[in-house]
């Protein structure tokens, strides 16, 4: 999982993210998760039908609720909680949404459903790094999902929402138990942490600033790499991002993805054998990352941009450490 956590309540963002009114019946749902405008979750609607896509944690549940009503449906409503992987940002409040959601089902990769329907291993995960007073603060108390309302999306299930089908595919990268799911109405992917990450606050005149994101503990930059180049064959328009938002100009971000990614592989190889691996390694991204908002023209000054990056920075050089590790035990270099 994830190692983000806050005191903030969840909030709804307006009209779709503050990105402009919804976008073919697509809501952007602030879940109030870290700090605004970081974690989103996403309400699709369909011919009065409707479907959440990630959920955030349990203390979000309100909030989409809430957007849910503001859109004038019910709970009895929705369908479908389609989740992109089983890290607590985006699936902590799984059991306890759909204890409000009477008739939807769960659809989430082959690999994450069964810590839907048991959590027992995310907890004991979460726990072990936060203690149990502040996990429980952060995420409150997992609820598990019956295995009767848990649909597994193996690669290239096709989920129904009203007639609107939503593709699921297996994009591994950030995790191995990562999907994501295309919507040929509105030509758009909900890409989860696959296709990276994009602060509204670092967006320029050259549109969306992106940015990849690991986990500390499954990234692979082979498998994050096709993952990108498995979602441009269908031309999408638009990419809706956990963190956050929707985002257009697809083509330019994802080369600026591809060249990241082998940029941070550079950056990690050079870093390993040190005195201090993980002490240069947070140095040189930090120091990349930088130089691209600059180039990139962001309104921030550049302690603010180290600042909003700082935890991402952190999560990226662990997971490009458990990846030289993980080479280095299968004997590669």
């Amino acid at each position: 999982m994830d190692g983000r956590h806050s005191h903030e309540h969840p909030r709804r963002e307006p009209d779709g993210g503050g990105e402009g009114a919804p976008v073919h019946g697509i809501h952007v749902i602030d879940t109030g998760y870290v700090r605004p405008r970081f974690d989103a979750a996403y309400l699709t609607v369909e011919r009065g039908r409707a479907a959440f896509i990630d959920c955030g944690t349990n203390h979000s549940v309100p909030v989409l609720l809430e957007a849910l009503a503001g859109a004038g449906l019910r709970p009895s409503d929705v369908d479908w909680l389609i989740l992109t992987h089983a890290h607590l940002d985006h699936a902590g409040g799984a059991g306890t949404l759909l204890g409000q959601l009477p008739n939807a089902r769960l659809v989430a990769h082959p690999r994450a459903a069964p810590h839907m329907i048991d959590p027992a291993r995310l907890v004991a995960g979460a726990t072990a790094v936060y203690g149990e007073a502040a996990f429980a603060e952060h995420y409150g108390e997992l609820s598990p999902v019956p295995a009767e309302r848990v649909v597994v999306a193996a690669d290239g299930h096709v989920v129904d929402l009203a007639g609107r089908p939503l593709l699921c595919i297996d994009t591994p990268g950030h995790a191995r138990h990562h999907l994501c799911v295309w919507d040929a109405r509105s030509r758009s992917w909900f890409t989860g942490d696959t296709f990276g990450l994009s602060y509204r606050e670092l967006d320029s005149g050259r549109g969306a600033f992106i940015l990849p994101t690991s986990s500390p503990v499954q990234f692979e930059p082979e498998a994050m790499q096709a993952s990108i180049a498995r979602m441009l064959e269908q031309s999408p328009q638009a990419m809706y991002l956990t963190h956050y938002g929707r985002v257009t100009g697809v083509d330019r971000l994802a080369g600026e993805l591809h060249e990241q990614i082998d940029a941070m592989v550079s950056l990690a190889q050079a870093c390993d054998g040190g005195p201090d691996r993980h002490r240069a390694l947070v140095a040189a991204l930090s120091g990349y990352y930088l130089e691209r908002a600059q180039a990139h023209g962001c309104p921030l000054d550049d302690a603010a941009v180290l600042r909003l990056l700082e935890m991402d920075i952190e999560l990226n050089a662990q997971g490009l450490e458990v990846w030289l590790d993980r080479a280095r035990g299968a004997g590669r270099p």
